[in-house]
């Protein structure tokens, strides 16, 4: 097995992907956590943890911190990134993350409620088609193209500057400009319309701080805007399991660690009776 294949991948890395990781390691399974940075989490600004056992009074960067020295201490490697395309091949799931890809038999979707955010009209369908997550990996194909960028999340300006740099003519809209979006195109995209206002582009990258699930996934079960999971935290798509605020409320940590240990377990059942 090489460093980017994995018995389990687990998107998210909070209190429930940190939780699925230390059980899945637990129960002898190779696992990787891949995510945004958790110290630039919302649970990463709260003062003061009131409702975990055993923890009443604890930040929650500090919470986050012993978590994540945990993963530190079994070896458990965790990779920093937005992942930007899951693909099933062949019985395996293939993630992107940046330029890298990591393959697994099982995924642990564990990223937080804002994977519930709503695709914008024509991004779906024509992702891949001009429409992409992902600056570094995919800029090279509009040099010397008008593109747009869509700066949802941290780290947007960077990926401007880097579509300037290699000769991309770049419109940008921050998160509070980005109203009313809607991507154009057929067969390819050839435009955008903002508040009504239309603009002629060859691509558009829409870089959110996380990618929805439902976007990297098509055919996942939603139910009021959250991933719908079974007893055992399967979704609806085989050898994909989800734990955490992206299953739906109440967004508590307490809450999440169960789930992420519940999705754990399952994985683990799941790899075991899909093993040649």
């Amino acid at each position: 097995m090489d460093d980017r294949s994995f018995d389990i991948l687990i998107l998210g890395a909070g209190p429930a992907g940190i939780s699925a990781a230390l059980t899945a390691h637990a129960r002898g399974r190779s696992a990787a956590v891949l995510g945004s940075d958790p110290m630039a989490s919302t649970l990463a600004k709260a003062e003061r943890i009131g409702n975990y056992p055993g923890l009443a009074g604890m930040s929650g960067r500090d919470l986050l911190a012993a978590m994540l020295g945990d993963l530190q201490r079994q070896g458990i490697p965790r990779v920093t990134g937005r992942a930007t395309a899951v693909m099933a091949f062949d019985g395996r799931f293939m993630v992107s993350v940046e330029r890298d890809v990591y393959e697994a038999k099982a995924l642990i979707l564990a990223a937080g409620a804002q994977q519930s955010a709503k695709p914008f009209p024509g991004e779906a369908e024509l992702l891949g088609r001009g429409v992409s997550y992902c600056a570094t990996c995919d800029g090279m194909l509009y040099r010397g193209k008008r593109v747009a960028v869509l700066g949802l999340g941290p780290g947007s300006e960077a990926d401007r500057e880097f579509l300037q740099s290699i000769g991309c003519q770049v419109l940008y809209f921050t998160g509070a400009q980005a109203k009313n979006v809607e991507i154009q195109g057929t067969d390819k995209v050839t435009g955008l319309s903002v508040n009504g206002e239309k603009y002629a582009v060859d691509g558009v990258f829409v870089l959110r701080a996380a990618v929805a699930a439902s976007v990297l996934l098509p055919g996942l079960a939603m139910e009021d805007g959250h991933l719908d999971v079974g007893p055992d935290m399967a979704t609806s798509l085989p050898g994909v399991f989800a734990a955490g605020d992206c299953t739906g409320k109440p967004y508590q940590i307490a809450r999440a660690v169960g789930q992420g240990n519940m999705a754990a377990l399952a994985a683990d059942r799941y790899v075991k009776e899909h093993e040649g």
